[in-house]
This record gives C-alpha cells, sequence and structure tokens, in this order.
C-alpha cells in the first residue's frame, strides 16, 4: 500500500497499534471486519472438522412444540442419529430443536449453528455442539460444508433461502451427490407445481432440474436416500481410486520400457 500527500498517515504503525488513546470507530471498520469473518471462519472449520457424516435439517423456528411437524422432526432427527449421522440445524427453536432433541435422544451429534438477529433467542438446549454467527454467509458455508444432505421441513423464508442455495449449488457442480429432500408432500405441493408448471415450461430450468428434488413424508425414506447418496459416493470414490491407480500403473510400465 502507497499513501501520498493528503492520504499519509502521521505516526508509524506500530505506533498507532500501541496507542490505546482516540476514538474506537476503526472496530466497525471494514478491514476489521474482515478479521471477524476470518475468525467465524476458523471456528466453524475447528469446531465442525470432525463430527463426522452429518445432515443438515432446516425448518420453522415458530412450529410449537405441540405441532405434528415438531414430532416428524424429532423422529427424523432420532432416525438419522441411529443411522450414524450428526444433525445439524440453525440451532433454533421450532422445527430446528425438535431434529437436534431427536439426536440426542438416537444417541447422535446435535450440532446448531445459530445467527445473530434482533428478534429470536439463543441456541436451543438440545445442540451439543454450537456457534452463533455474525454473518450469514459463514454460517451457510457451515451448512454446506459438513453435510452430506439436506433435508427441509416446512419453514418460511430463512428455508426457502437455504432451499433454492442448495439447488443452485447442485445445479452448478459446486456440490456433488447431495441429496435435497423436502419433507411434508401437502406443505411443499405448491412450491413444486410452480417450479414445474411455470420455471419449467418457460425454459427458466431444464426438465432435469427437478430430478434435484425428492419430496415424500416418509421418515424412513428420508435416511434411505442419504444412505444411498454415501453408498454411490463411496463406489465413485473407489473407481476414482482404481483409475488413478491404473494410470500410475500404466506410466510406470511406459517409463520401464520407453522404446516399442
Amino acid at each position: 500500500m502507497v499513501l501520498r500527500r493528503r492520504f499519509t498517515q502521521s505516526g508509524t504503525t506500530d505506533q498507532r497499534l500501541l496507542d490505546s488513546s482516540g476514538p474506537t470507530d476503526w472496530v466497525h471498520t471494514d478491514p476489521w471486519r474482515v478479521m471477524r469473518i476470518q475468525s467465524e471462519f476458523v471456528e466453524g472449520f475447528g469446531l465442525l472438522a470432525e463430527i463426522g457424516p452429518a445432515i443438515t435439517v432446516f425448518g420453522s423456528a415458530r412450529t410449537p412444540r405441540d405441532h405434528a411437524e415438531y414430532e416428524l422432526s424429532r423422529r427424523l432427527g432420532y432416525e438419522l442419529a441411529q443411522a450414524g449421522y450428526a444433525v445439524i440445524t440453525g440451532g433454533g427453536p421450532g422445527v430446528m430443536e425438535g431434529a437436534n432433541r431427536g439426536c440426542v435422544e438416537g444417541g447422535g451429534t446435535s450440532v446448531g449453528l445459530g445467527i445473530e438477529l434482533p428478534f429470536e433467542q439463543g441456541l436451543n438446549s438440545y445442540v451439543d455442539i454450537g456457534l452463533d454467527f455474525r454473518y450469514f454467509f459463514v454460517r451457510k458455508t457451515m451448512f454446506v460444508k459438513y453435510a452430506q444432505g439436506f433435508v427441509f421441513m416446512p419453514g418460511g423464508f430463512g428455508t426457502l433461502d437455504e432451499l433454492f442455495e442448495a439447488l443452485v449449488l447442485v445445479q452448478t457442480g459446486k456440490v456433488t451427490r447431495f441429496p435435497v429432500v423436502l419433507v411434508g408432500t401437502d406443505y411443499w405441493a405448491g412450491l413444486v407445481d410452480w417450479l414445474k408448471v411455470r420455471m419449467v415450461e418457460a425454459g427458466k430450468i431444464s426438465p432435469h432440474d427437478m430430478d434435484l428434488i425428492e419430496v415424500t413424508d416418509d421418515v424412513e425414506r428420508v435416511v434411505e436416500i442419504m444412505k444411498d447418496a454415501d453408498e454411490q459416493r463411496r463406489r465413485q470414490e473407489i473407481e476414482a481410486m482404481d483409475a488413478l491407480a491404473d494410470d500410475i500403473r500404466a506410466g510406470q510400465a511406459r517409463a520401464a520400457h520407453p522404446y516399442p
């Protein structure tokens, strides 16, 4: 960085660092925000790196505990834990709490990734490993990076935001072999029909893009989809390793006999 004429600063960098006097506006500047953003990524990566296979569950924070959707998310969390998955949610109440609760009851690792909001209370009491983020985009990265699939229970704008972001990531190949499951056929029917009738017929998305979504009411089917995706992933990894080994052996053979 070069600063000349009216842009020059008085004193040295060390002096400004050690001088505790003066205004505190600097803690709200963009360069300082970059450090906060970096620290959130570092904390998230460090905390979640060893949670093992995980599924992220989204859904409404407004669902009461006596609602059927709460009980369904609780069953979902339990069955995912029994299948060996950690359960990641936004850490809030409602459907998120139900999934975290079921995961704990199933003996799994219950993860909550909260967000700083002016109107919501912190992480629910069923979160074993939790972080509260300042920045939505950091939190979104954690949802995707440490999950093998997404499950969407009935929810509002936040759930829709995550749904369409997940679909874009899969559609564009940013994430691969990543199942997206909507739970609640009645709730999601209108949206799915609109995608087919409006978006597909208007040519805004391809007909095969609808294959990225599966809709079900069956918790066992959700677990089956996630396990099938894991098995396919493992087969592809083995095939890739076998192909690499074949290439290495072929290269070694050519090196040993460079002339026909």
